[in-house]
């Protein structure tokens, strides 16, 4: 039993260092990446390209390795990026629409499955290093991907959508679909490594990530198991996460300091998410000690 389900049955409220080492490989320092708002109506819509949000593990190659956002290097067979080419490539690692488990499996293991990769594609959407707005750099990744000819590396499609009512009609259609949700990205956006209205999600709800500093034991049907987690944002918000959890999870509940993805509808006047439920632990994110130690009983 592990030290998190002995505490658990113990009735702890537990907030610990994180004490479990990482499944990837040595992290090296993560990749300056360009980060995405969240779509809002009243944008003006005509500046900007639309594109499938999918539903994988971004990939970075920077022009000698394929990394996770958060730095590690990634285990990928020889074969698949063999040819690649010497400038970056920001992208995302997706084995088809409904399959993000799938695609996590298969890119976290340090010894890789040939058969398990051949399912994975690598859908190309930037170039960080082009200097050109991102009118021009779609053309530039397009040619590049045809010019390597190989059928697990794909150019991400850009169109122009021109309402509201339109954009809501292909989210619709597309989370029918069984897509995840849609990309804005401003036409004249360079490439930089901010959050910003130059890059947005548009999905029929908001999510964002926090990490996991303690858990608060079940009650009811749940004794024995966790009850929630307690998880901190990157800006310091903390709250508690407690819906969205199968009976395994509940069981084996994230690491401390492991990183989580969490769906919400709006924030409080507080600043904390409404209706906020676990979505996923992200794997592909480094983890992150967590405060002092601290132990106290659940009230």
């Amino acid at each position: 039993m592990n030290a998190r389900r002995r505490l658990l049955l113990a009735g702890f409220f537990v907030a610990l260092p994180w004490p479990t080492a990482s499944t990837w490989a040595n992290p090296v320092q993560p990749p300056a990446l360009m980060l995405s708002g969240v779509y809002r109506p009243g944008i003006p819509l005509e500046a900007y390209w639309l594109s499938e949000k999918y539903d994988g593990l971004r990939g970075y190659w920077d022009g000698q390795r394929l990394l996770t956002r958060g730095g590690q290097p990634i285990q990928a067979p020889n074969w698949f990026t063999a040819g690649w080419p010497s400038v970056p490539m920001d992208g995302e690692l997706w084995a088809g629409r409904g399959r993000f488990e799938q695609a996590l499996s298969t890119v976290r293991q340090q010894t890789p499955d040939d058969d398990a990769w051949r399912a994975i594609r690598f859908m190309v959407f930037d170039l960080p290093a082009h200097t050109g707005p991102f009118t021009q750099r779609i053309p530039a990744y397009q040619q590049l991907v045809k010019t390597l000819a190989q059928p697990w590396v794909q150019a991400v499609p850009q169109e122009k959508v021109n309402s509201h009512a339109d954009l809501m009609a292909r989210l619709d259609n597309m989370v029918n679909s069984g897509g995840e949700g849609l990309m804005l990205h401003h036409g004249d956006a360079l490439y930089r490594a901010v959050r910003s209205d130059d890059l947005l999600k548009v999905k029929t709800y908001e999510d964002a990530e926090a990490r996991v500093t303690g858990y608060v034991p079940g009650q009811g049907k749940y004794t024995g198991l966790m009850g929630a987690l307690l998880v901190q944002t990157a800006d310091g918000r903390r709250f508690r996460l407690g819906s969205g959890f199968t009976d395994a999870q509940r069981q084996e509940p994230p690491a401390l300091g492991a990183w989580v993805t969490y769906r919400f509808r709006g924030l409080h006047a507080s600043g904390l998410p409404r209706f906020a439920s676990f979505l996923r632990v992200r794997d592909d994110m480094n983890p992150t000690p967590s405060e002092p130690a601290s132990n106290q009983r659940q009230p």
